[in-house]
């Protein structure tokens, strides 16, 4: 029935909402359905009701929050800017400006992949997620090389685009790391000052053959 299914969805919203907002505070690892009731306004049994049990609760919360961190959404004034290369390097300063901004979930990121390391489901859902996100950068990435693809020599888009999630994953955990000290700006021009003057490695010769005479 679409009142008594609205009720459901409003319950589980209200339940994920304490579990996160707990969890934020306290840590995944402290988290127990009973804190998470109480502050919720729940009975044990309710949050049961709609979670089998805190594993259950935990993936659902991992998934909200992957699906609010780690999805690529180009906002409009980056859209219109005519210029591949500009238009990309905007992209990740607004995505490093945005993860940076939310810490206390960063944090969270952080700690269920953590608990990842011990559970396949979960790192099968970030490992998941973090390809969906490097992919979003595809398509930029390739009108990029289209228009200078002697800035490039030898990229390939998806390199691009993994180079270009890596700058604002980088800049995620820096921003965690060491606050006080982070800046957007100044990792931003760092990151493109170095990619302007690093020349690219000579391919390496296969080693050759030494003449048989000083073969022992």
């Amino acid at each position: 029935m679409p009142g008594r299914r609205a009720g459901e969805n409003e319950r589980k919203r209200q339940i994920l909402d304490a579990a996160a907002g707990l969890s934020m505070r306290t840590g995944l690892a402290r988290l127990t359905v009973r804190g998470i009731a109480a502050r919720a306004g729940l009975s044990n049994g309710m949050v049961h009701f709609h979670f089998e049990n805190k594993d259950a609760l935990l993936l659902a919360l991992l998934d909200e929050l992957l699906e609010g961190a780690l999805v690529l959404v180009v906002p409009t004034e980056i859209q219109v800017i005519a210029s591949p290369h500009e238009r990309l390097r905007a992209l990740v300063r607004a995505e490093m400006e945005r993860l940076a901004s939310d810490r206390a979930r960063l944090r969270m990121f952080f700690e269920f992949w953590l608990w990842g390391m011990r559970r396949r489901q979960v790192r099968r859902r970030m490992r998941g997620q973090l390809h969906r996100y490097r992919a979003a950068f595809l398509p930029i990435a390739e009108e990029v090389l289209a228009e200078a693809p002697e800035r490039f020599a030898q990229v390939a888009p998806e390199g691009l685009a993994h180079a270009c999630a890596g700058f604002v994953k980088a800049a995620a955990v820096q921003s965690v790391i060491d606050p006080a000290r982070f800046r957007v700006d100044q990792f931003v021009d760092a990151a493109a000052g170095l990619m302007t003057r690093l020349e690219p490695p000579a391919r390496l010769r296969p080693p050759q053959k030494a003449p048989a005479s000083l073969i022992p």
